[in-house]
Formats: C-alpha cells, structure tokens, sequence
C-alpha cells in the first residue's frame, strides 16, 4: 500500500480510515491526505508529483479535462461503474486543484450550500 490516493494509489490512507470508520467524510480525510502530499512531497507519491510538476497548475488542469471526457464516454456508454471511477478521479484531482489555488474543502462546502 502506497498511502497516497488519487489514480496512482487507490488504497491510500485516507481509503482505508473511510473503510475502517464508516461515519468517516471521505473527502474531509482525501483532502487532508492532499494537504499532507504537499507539505511533505513524499517521493513516489502521485499526488506529491502534482504539486511538483514542471507543467504546474496546467497539468491537473488538463487531468481535469482528460477525467471529465472520460466521465462523458462512461455515461454515453452507460458504464455505472466507470463513471462512478471517472467521477472520483474528478473529484480527486478538484481537491488537489483546490489545495493549489490556497482554497479548502469549507469553501467547496459553502458554495455547494447555497445551491440547497
């Protein structure tokens, strides 16, 4: 087990606290697992590779594009499961683009709140 998560890693930390605690908030415990990558840039580490990256911000920006064109296809195709996939690895790289814009899950949160 790597304990890093997103495409590279998908038993990581945060995977396994959510599956041993099932009232865990997966995303709370994605985004600190995030938030970790970056201040420690562990070697080997996918998510640590992100904020390292010569391409900077532009290549989780086009991960972002990559994951929403494979998400359309999952849904064209009616792959429940690919989709369930592609709109994780969404998710993932959304909460790694979060992190580097200085922004955090509360502000996600706050806006999604105001479209109750």
């Amino acid at each position: 087990m790597t304990g890093d998560v997103g495409p590279a890693a998908d038993e990581g930390d945060a995977a396994d606290a959510a599956a041993d605690d099932v009232d865990a908030d997966v995303l709370d415990e994605v985004f600190a697992v995030i938030e970790d990558r970056k201040e420690t840039l562990p070697e080997g580490s996918y998510t640590a590779s992100l904020f390292t990256s010569e391409k900077g911000e532009n290549e989780v920006l086009e991960k972002l594009g990559e994951e929403a064109t494979e998400l359309i296809l999952a849904a064209k195709d009616d792959d429940c499961e690919g989709m369930a996939h592609e709109s994780a690895d969404i998710v993932y790289h959304l909460l790694v683009l979060l992190s580097m814009k200085g922004m955090d899950i509360e502000d996600l949160r706050a806006e999604l709140a105001k479209r109750r």
